[in-house]
């Protein structure tokens, strides 16, 4: 009796299982073989950091699911149009191997019989790269590539839609800023610039990247940053909205008297533009930091006033920190001329780990 007890509970587990990996795949994705995700994409590399990456956005749901593939000091692929998902692991698997990104997407879009189908982006950390677009993808179907990156494309408005993810993400070179958000960036301005051309586009985006660094991810595969926004009126902007909040990145939220790791940027901000304790060589990172303190409502003020963002007849509440006033303020350190070194003092307190 004990053993049919075990049997049957095992039973119950296996099927369990099965129900449970069936519900990763939406059920539009239907039982063929072969996804088709009609989309736009961006990997990237970034050699300072190590880290790889891939942006993409579609009108499918769970594009997250399907597209973009990572490996941790090794690079990154992007499976689109006709997809065929064992691309990710075949090609991650060649370049690890020795090959560069150019001889692996030859050697399997030469065993691949629906090649004319298919479009793939792959890039290798050491910044080779390759692109296959095939013959059957769509009416308007494209790629561009340029150091660190290779971004393409099908069923888009134009070729405007790549060239703005190119032109976000060269923009961005050297900024300091982690790779994950750039390649936000460069997803955001392709969907700006008219994305897929069909209606009722805007449904799924993802963005994902791995990091070799140790410490940096608490994953053994080293993924870091992985936002899979698998259905969303808005999606890229949902990714957005998502990264800056998970990275309390400043300017996620509206301040007027809270704590957080913001607060401490927002101090690292005003100090560096001449507003708050110009006496100190720097802000320390510390739990009074983080706290909207008076001397920084003080500050905040002071430069709202200076940037004549608030005036005694200003309906906005006192030392509010915005958008605007966010903006204001990187302006100002740019002007100063210390834009670059207050980057890589933010850098590191705003990177994901997992």
């Amino acid at each position: 009796m004990f053993k049919r007890i075990v049997f049957l509970t095992l039973l119950t587990l296996v099927a369990q299982v099965a129900q449970d990996v069936a519900a990763q795949e939406p059920v539009s994705w239907g039982l063929e073989a072969d996804l088709y995700f009609s989309t736009f994409s961006i990997a990237g590399i970034d050699p300072v950091t190590g880290e790889s990456g891939v942006a993409v956005t579609t009108r499918v749901a769970c594009v997250g699911n399907g597209v973009p593939w990572v490996r941790a000091g090794v690079g990154a692929v992007a499976t689109q149009a006709s997809t065929r998902t064992e691309y990710g692991y075949e090609l991650l698997s060649l370049i690890e191997g020795g090959l560069s990104a150019d001889e692996a997407l030859s050697r399997r879009v030469a065993a691949d019989s629906l090649s004319h189908r298919r479009q793939i982006g792959v890039i290798s950390l050491d910044g080779t790269r390759a692109q296959h677009t095939g013959s059957g993808t769509s009416a308007w179907a494209g790629q561009r590539e340029g150091t660190n990156y290779v971004t393409q494309g099908n069923t888009l408005v134009g070729p405007e839609v790549l060239e703005a993810v190119a032109r976000s993400f060269q923009g961005t070179e050297g900024s300091g800023r982690h790779l994950s958000d750039r390649l936000i960036a460069a997803l955001g301005a392709g969907q700006g610039a008219g994305g897929d051309r069909r209606d009722g586009r805007l449904q799924s985006a993802a963005v994902i990247v791995a990091d070799p660094r140790l410490g940096n991810s608490r994953r053994q595969d080293g993924l870091t940053a992985h936002i899979n926004v698998c259905e969303h009126p808005t999606p890229v902007a949902e990714l957005r909205r998502i990264w800056d909040s998970i990275t309390q990145t400043l300017g996620f939220r509206e301040l007027r008297r809270f704590t957080g790791n913001d607060v401490w940027q927002l101090r690292v901000l005003l100090h560096a533009s001449g507003y708050y304790r110009p006496e100190v060589a720097e802000i320390p990172r510390d739990g009074a930091s983080q706290v909207y303190s008076e001397d920084v409502v003080e500050a905040v003020q002071a430069f709202r006033v200076a940037e004549g963002l608030w005036t005694a007849n200003s309906s906005a509440p006192r030392a509010l920190v915005d958008g605007a006033t966010v903006e204001r303020l990187w302006r100002a350190v740019e002007a100063a001329g210390k834009a670059a070194e207050v980057r890589r003092i933010i850098r590191n307190a705003t990177l994901i780990r997992r």
